[in-house]
Formats: C-alpha cells, structure tokens, sequence
C-alpha cells in the first residue's frame, strides 16, 4: 500500500504516470508496504501467462529475493525510477523516505533493487550512473545501507499513516534497530540471484 498522501498524476509523455505527495512527507516516513493485496505471481504463474498478460507483470512488477512477481494493487506501481531517488526499500517489505518529500514532488524508487530482468537507459539525470542491471544490488547494496541508516531512528518519531499495515514482528524490529538495540538488516536481502544472461540491448 501506498502512502496515503499521494496521487497518481501525469508527469510528462516521456515519463508518463507518477506517484505524487499530496502534501509534506518527511523523511524517515514508511511511504509503501507490502499488503496483503498485493499480489505476487510465480516463475510457473508468469510462463502460463499469455504474452499480453507477461508484457503487463513486465512493466509493473518488481520481483522478490524468491524470483516471484510482485504486482502492487493500488497506484505504487506507477512509482518511477531515479538514480537518486527520494524513497528506498528495506529488508522489512517496507519502503521509507530517504529525505524529504514536498508536496507536488514525485515519490521514486531506484529500480536498481527490484531485481529487473534486462538492463535499461535511464533518463539522464546528471549522474554518473545511466544505466539500470539487474546486479544494481551487489554493486550498491553498501550505499543505500548507508542512506537507510540514516533516517531509519526516525520511524518511530514520527506519524506513519502505514503502521497498521506492519506486523508486530517487524515492528518490533523497527523499534530495536531504531533503539540501537539491533543491527538493521541489508538492502541485500533482497537481492535474486538472477542468471547473468541477460542482453546489454546495445547498452554500454
């Protein structure tokens, strides 16, 4: 589920659709949960699948550290990518806010972390990486700890309108990793480890 302060709204024909604040988020803000909504589809559930119905888990899926899709129910699929986006996932089927998020900006992800398929050009935002892989995580893993670790203490700190939507197991992890009482789990876990076969695409 998608924080509750969004919309989705068109940003601009080479971007299309987006995920935008409605008002301030601030950073350390749970803005996505996993839910019980969502649906997740397996490797078996995809090859079954017509063409249309794989172009479509294509576009809007992420996939999890088991290989399986993830096709989110409500408007947080259409959250888009940035090389250094405002919201990063955690090992915890949560997303936070890395920084804060104004009214009117959009909510993005780094696609980096979703286990894609083939690798992909990026709209150019002046930085040094252009191009997504689908082995974004071995390589940044580290750096989006680091950004994570940051804002994580402020969890509880703060009004999370998606805290009804966290188990109490995970919460409880939240509270100890915040507290210092626990070591906060890596970005890494959710990494699959796809066949390095993939097709570059004229990529470079």
């Amino acid at each position: 589920m998608i924080h509750p302060d969004t919309e989705l709204k068109f940003i601009s024909r080479e971007v299309g659709y987006g995920v935008v604040a409605t008002s301030f988020i601030p950073a350390g803000t749970i803005t996505w949960v996993l839910d019980d909504l969502d649906r997740e589809f397996s490797v078996d559930d995809f090859d079954k699948m017509s063409a249309t119905y794989q172009e479509i888990l294509d576009t809007y899926t992420f996939r999890n550290n088991k290989g399986n899709f993830v096709l989110c129910w409500d408007h947080g699929r259409f959250v888009n990518h940035s090389f250094n986006s405002n919201c990063l996932t955690t090992a915890y089927d949560f997303e936070i806010a890395i920084r804060d998020i104004q009214a009117g900006e959009q909510l993005t992800d780094d696609y980096g972390y979703l286990n894609i398929s083939q690798p992909f050009r990026g709209i150019d935002e002046g930085t040094k990486r252009k191009i997504v892989y689908p082995n974004d995580l071995l390589k940044y893993h580290k750096t989006w700890d680091k950004k994570i670790q940051r804002v994580f203490p402020l969890i509880p700190k703060i009004d999370q309108p998606l805290r009804k939507m966290i188990n109490e197991e995970n919460w409880n992890r939240v509270l100890q990793i915040s507290e210092g009482q626990a070591l906060m789990d890596s970005i890494l876990l959710n990494y699959f480890p796809q066949q390095n076969n993939f097709k570059a695409n004229g990529l470079q």
